[in-house]
């Protein structure tokens, strides 16, 4: 039980997220900066985090070639089923967008995000389970270093929700639906209890979840960064990304 509790209180680190957007009143320079941080976090997310994690799963089964074959599969996937999901989205580029365009964009990257992320969470969720039922101390503290890179995207989603729909109310509700995915994953390892989730399994969602934070963070977030006007934001945003899941990783 004390698992589920770890779960259900990690996943609320989006909400700190979504209070210093709220605080801030989310103006557009704010909007970009928070768009750089995820991009930061994504990136350094993607290659010191999950590609090893990744790798290191899918090993205890199968050679080295045939994991990374089978990762490059699950990439693709991951990359495929956001890209199908764009045909049935309106997508507008950053340049000559009239006001209504531009917050379609952000609802857009808001709702692909929440995609990934919500997937992203209940995987972790099911790590972090697994771990604090392992060693609490150790759990413990993966939970913070975890906790600290769903802060600046939970930043993200709720800058680009609110950006759209300008409900502060609406907004939060679907940020606390995607806190509570991290959650869900401590409830699949409760109730599966290692049986049907195994370390391949896990190599498997990892890998669609690379795949769709590589989506996004090149296709949707980046393009957003190279046409805002406030490019010296923008650099600052990824740098600080960047260092707050470096951070992140030694604190695990």
């Amino acid at each position: 039980m004390t698992g589920l509790l770890f779960t259900l209180g990690l996943g609320l680190f989006i909400l700190i997220g979504a209070i210093i957007v709220f605080v801030t009143k989310n103006n557009d320079k704010f909007v970009s900066f928070s768009i750089s941080i995820a991009f930061g976090v994504m990136a350094a997310l993607i290659v010191g985090e999950l590609l090893p994690e990744t790798l290191e799963l899918m090993q205890s089964e199968y050679d080295l070639i045939k994991s990374i074959v089978m990762i490059a599969i699950g990439i693709l996937l991951g990359i495929s089923i956001l890209k199908l999901l764009d045909l049935f989205i309106p997508d507008h580029h950053a340049e000559d967008e009239s006001e209504k365009e531009h917050h379609e964009q952000l609802a857009h990257i808001g709702l692909v995000s929440s995609i990934a992320l919500v997937l992203h969470n209940i995987i972790e969720g099911m790590a972090i389970y697994s771990t604090v039922t392992t060693s609490l101390q150790l759990g413990f503290l993966v939970s913070i270093g975890v906790g600290l890179h769903n802060i600046p995207l939970g930043m993200v989603i709720t800058s680009t929700f609110y950006k759209a729909n300008n409900n502060k109310k609406k907004t939060f509700l679907i940020v606390l639906g995607i806190s509570l995915s991290t959650f869900v994953g401590g409830l699949l390892m409760y109730g599966f209890t290692g049986q049907v989730i195994n370390d391949i399994v896990l190599a498997i969602l990892l890998s669609i979840t690379l795949g769709m934070l590589i989506y996004i963070a090149m296709f949707e977030l980046l393009p957003q960064i190279i046409h805002t006007k406030f490019k010296k934001t923008a650099i600052i945003g990824v740098i600080v990304g960047i260092l707050l899941l470096v951070v992140s990783l030694f604190l695990e």
